[in-house]
C-alpha cells in the first residue's frame, strides 16, 4: 500500500494507465487522484517522461525480486534456478496490468511508454543483468568471466522479449531457455 506522497502519486499514475492509458495521465488528474496540488507532484516525479521511468523502474523491482525469490530456492542448481525464474517471470507477467498496458499500446496511438522496455531498455536491462550477475555468482559456473557477461545478456533479452510477446507457456519456455543457459554457462 503507497504510503509517502510520491509512492501515493505513483500508483495513481499506474492505476490511470492500467485504466484509461497513458495518454489519459495528466499531471492535473495525478493531483486529483492522489490528493496533492500538481506542483507537489511536479516536486515528487519530475516530468511526464520521469514518472513513466519511475513507473517502469518500480515495476522492474517487482519482476527481479521475483527472480531473487526463485534463485533462493534453488541454491544447489543454476540451471533449475534459471528454470524457476524465467517460469515465475514469465508467469507474473501474464497477469501484470501495467505490462499489458504498455505492451497494448502498440495497438493504437499511446506508445509513449514501450519504448522504455525496448528501444531505450537500457537501464531496465542493466538492472535485471545487474541482478542476475549477482545470483549466478555463487553458483560458480563453468565459463570465463569474458564470456559470462554476454550470456547473462542473452538470458536477459530473450527473457525480456518472451515477456513482452510470449510464444508457449511459461514451463516450456522457460524449461527451454533453461536449457540453453545451463549449456552456455557450463562453457
Amino acid at each position: 500500500m503507497a504510503t509517502t506522497t510520491r509512492e501515493r502519486i505513483v500508483a495513481a499514475a499506474v492505476e490511470m494507465t492500467t485504466s484509461s492509458g497513458w495518454a489519459a495521465v495528466t499531471m492535473a488528474r495525478l493531483a486529483e487522484a492522489a490528493g496533492v496540488s500538481r506542483q507537489t507532484v511536479y516536486n515528487e516525479v519530475g516530468s511526464k517522461p520521469a514518472l513513466a521511468e519511475t513507473m517502469i523502474l518500480e515495476e522492474l523491482a517487482r519482476f527481479l525480486q521475483v527472480v531473487e525469490q526463485a534463485f533462493d530456492a534453488e541454491p544447489a542448481d543454476l540451471t533449475r534456478a534459471i528454470e524457476r525464474a524465467v517460469t515465475d517471470v514469465l508467469t507474473y507477467a501474464s497477469a501484470n496490468k501495467l505490462l499489458h498496458a504498455v505492451v497494448s499500446a502498440t495497438h493504437g496511438a499511446d506508445t509513449e511508454l514501450l519504448p522504455l522496455l525496448t528501444t531505450n531498455a537500457g537501464s531496465l536491462l542493466g538492472a535485471a543483468k545487474d541482478v542476475i550477475s549477482a545470483r549466478v555468482a555463487p553458483y560458480a559456473p563453468g565459463i570465463d568471466a569474458a564470456h559470462l557477461d554476454p550470456a547473462i545478456d542473452m538470458v536477459v533479452r530473450v527473457v525480456l522479449s518472451h515477456v513482452m510477446q510470449p510464444s508457449g507457456s511459461p514451463e516450456e519456455t522457460a524449461a527451454d531457455i533453461a536449457w540453453l543457459a545451463g549449456r552456455v554457462l557450463q562453457g
